[in-house]
């Protein structure tokens, strides 16, 4: 009867051993899954303000790209004759040939 009792405990033993394991390596799995969730949210929420980082700056070069597109133009308008025809005579007061100027009274 000892080797039967024995043979009992033993048997005992092993089962107590593997649920301890078991458990252990559910706790584990578990801990991992809570870590990966809260990586998963921070990667999300990174994911967003990158997203609206990104649309922001699109927002920005278009407008870049418009301005740039202004300057250009008006490049392009100070190389002609009338601008040059508007400069004299805003500036320096010059009239054409055949044209009357007149002057307000004070």
């Amino acid at each position: 009867m000892a080797v039967r009792d024995k043979g009992k405990r033993v048997k005992q033993n092993r089962i107590r051993h593997d649920s301890l394991g078991m458990i252990a390596i559910a706790v584990v799995v578990t801990i991992l899954l809570i870590f990966l969730v809260n990586e998963s949210r921070s990667l999300h929420d990174k994911m967003v303000l990158y997203e609206a980082k990104a649309t922001t700056l699109a927002e920005q070069i278009e407008e870049e790209q418009n301005r740039t597109q202004e300057i250009e133009d008006l490049k392009k308008y100070m190389q002609t004759d009338e601008y040059v025809e508007e400069v004299a005579r805003e500036r320096l007061g010059l009239v054409k040939d055949n044209e009357i100027v007149f002057k307000e009274a004070e």
